[in-house]
């Protein structure tokens, strides 16, 4: 696997959306729209009763934003797109009428937490510590904030985007309320999504449906909410200070 992408699996009323890049699971905008934009497509799809998101490769699930697009940003409209990338991706996920069961097989930094955040129910391996490092390149979790905040609380958000330099190890992350099950490896975590997902395909379909506007209530504003989040992170990309901070990336 060297190129990224996106692909959708429906298998039996189960649709697994796996992403891929090779640059850890990074998400450059293209791949972010694809991602959107498939979620969407399957919480239409009558065929489709649950959705599992995953990334693709073994180690490392998401290493967030694409530091190679962070880079090319020289304008504030650019660098809201850019993050707007993000906000859409979210959105899909909280607007979906389907539960989405995370897999998160390792590592994820950044906006890889909000995609796992913004997951209805999310399954984690004991490698998969988590790490909120905006602050470190002079910016913040500013798009992805409002999801992880929705499931750590403001308390473990606001620390782990403080502590912008530590990984918090799955334990933690399941004590606050990201993970629901920590598995010793990817096989026993594969096993455990694949009868949740079954399991969830024997319910209601109407009943899940009103059952997620339930848990998203109070998060209607978030398509204005996101999109002011992205606008300060557009403009903090063009920071001096981050800029220099970038060029250890080049």
């Amino acid at each position: 696997m060297t190129k990224p992408y996106v692909k959708q699996d429906i298998q039996q009323g189960i649709a697994t959306i796996e992403f891929f890049h090779p640059a850890h699971n990074s998400l450059p905008g293209d791949i972010l729209a694809k991602l959107a934009q498939t979620i969407t497509d399957a919480g239409t799809n009558d065929e489709v009763k649950v959705i599992v998101l995953k990334s693709g490769g073994d180690r490392t699930f998401c290493a967030g934003a694409s530091f190679k697009e962070l880079i090319s940003i020289n304008d504030a409209g650019t660098g809201k797109v850019f993050f707007s990338g993000f906000a859409n991706v979210i959105n899909a996920m909280r607007k979906c009428p389907k539960f989405i069961i995370g897999r998160i097989q390792g590592k994820t930094v950044g906006g890889g937490v909000g995609v796992a955040s913004a997951t209805d129910y999310c399954m984690a391996t004991k490698f998969a510590a988590i790490k909120l490092s905006e602050l470190n390149i002079g910016i913040g979790p500013f798009v992805v904030g409002p999801a992880v905040e929705r499931k750590l609380g403001l308390s473990g958000m606001s620390q782990i985007a403080i502590d912008a330099n530590s990984f918090y190890e799955a334990e933690w992350a399941r004590q606050k309320g990201l993970y629901a099950k920590v598995f010793d490896s990817t096989e026993a975590l594969d096993e455990a999504v694949q009868a949740f997902a079954e399991h969830l395909c024997t319910y209601n379909p109407e009943a899940m449906k009103e059952m997620k506007k339930v848990f998203w209530r109070g998060t209607e504003d978030w398509d204005e909410l996101l999109a002011e989040r992205a606008v300060i992170s557009g403009r903090l990309v063009l920071s001096d200070f981050t800029k220099e901070k970038l060029k250890r990336f080049e």
